[in-house]
């Protein structure tokens, strides 16, 4: 199966429209912070024939398969292996000093998940890996095994938002002494006898947020997009748009504060009047949130938590937009 054939992209539509805005010049420049497949960039390539794309991610495993669906576009592409903080040195690498818009797709990629050995999915039994780059150092086996009860519980509750993480994580430590943890179906089994089972009625599958919780944690994916955003709207010429597709609650928080901030003046409130160069520099483009309609979700089930923000830079330094 090609990378078209197993790549729904979720919201398409509204991202594109969002996005085209800033795209409709000749030469605009587009990054996709989180190429995955590849299936949203092949939507603006094909609808903006005049358009740059700059690909990035931190898996060669999809930079791979992006190249490969891509291929016709080949004289409009450059791809990257990166994770999508490092935008700033990839832009000055390729002596791009401004894009017109950037797209993040946030959270694991359909082809991480459907890949049974890299360890994402808890309903089916895998190695420990969650590894976005399969080079990094670090597997959710490692932090299992190695991990204090107090960090492990640590991260379940602040990154999957685990009511019963202290349960979970000292189960965690006193089942590795006897053997130490490899497989997913082992942890997931955990995970659902620590919950009581009136707490498993509800919320989807027990191990869901002690999985989440690892991935974020493997992958550093938090601190990575507090910086990867701000970098973002660093990066933006005047007019430029930046989409946010987030999966989880702690991700689109982030995306939301951001985003926010643009939106205020940076000059004390009490200020009658202000200056000219001090209006914020975001206009927000999304009514708090989007979500998909009911006719995504029937054809696209993945698409069900994820929830779009958007903003248009309206103002560089010394300059106003009228």
């Amino acid at each position: 199966m090609d990378a078209s054939e197993r790549h729904v992209p979720v919201m398409l539509e509204r991202v594109v429209a969002l996005l085209a805005p800033a795209l409709a010049q000749p030469g605009a420049v587009l990054v996709d912070a989180t190429l995955g497949l590849g299936g949203h960039s092949e939507a603006f390539l094909q609808q903006f024939p005049d358009i740059r794309l700059i690909g990035l991610d931190r898996d060669p495993a999809a930079l791979r398969l992006a190249g490969e669906r891509l291929a016709p576009y080949e004289d409009r592409t450059t791809f990257v292996k990166a994770v999508y903080d490092e935008l700033p040195e990839v832009l000055e690498d390729l002596g791009v000093p401004a894009i017109n818009g950037i797209l993040f797709d946030l959270g694991v990629s359909s082809m991480q998940l459907d890949e049974a050995d890299r360890g994402f999915a808890y309903a089916q039994d895998a190695p420990l890996d969650m590894r976005m780059d399969s080079t990094g150092p670090t597997t959710a086996a490692d932090i299992l095994n190695t991990y204090s009860s107090a960090d492990l519980a640590r991260i379940l509750f602040q990154y999957g938002e685990e009511k019963f993480s202290r349960r979970i994580a000292d189960r965690i430590v006193r089942e590795r002494e006897a053997e130490p943890f490899t497989n997913s179906a082992r942890l997931s089994e955990l995970v659902r006898d620590s919950i009581p089972q009136a707490a498993r009625r509800t919320g989807g599958h027990p191990a869901k947020r002690t999985f989440q919780a690892l991935r974020i944690e493997v992958n550093g994916e938090l601190e990575v997009l507090r910086r990867a955003l701000p970098n973002a709207l660093r990066s933006l010429a005047l007019h430029g748009r930046i989409v946010v597709m987030s999966y989880q609650s702690l991700e689109d928080r982030i995306a939301k504060q951001t985003l926010a901030a643009g939106t205020k003046t940076d000059v004390p409130d009490d200020l009658p009047v202000i200056p000219a160069g001090h209006e914020p520099y975001l206009q927000i483009l999304t009514r708090g949130a989007e979500r998909p309609t009911e006719e995504e979700l029937a054809a696209n089930p993945r698409a069900a938590s994820v929830r779009v923000r958007a903003a248009e830079r309206v103002r560089v330094k010394g300059m106003v937009v009228r």
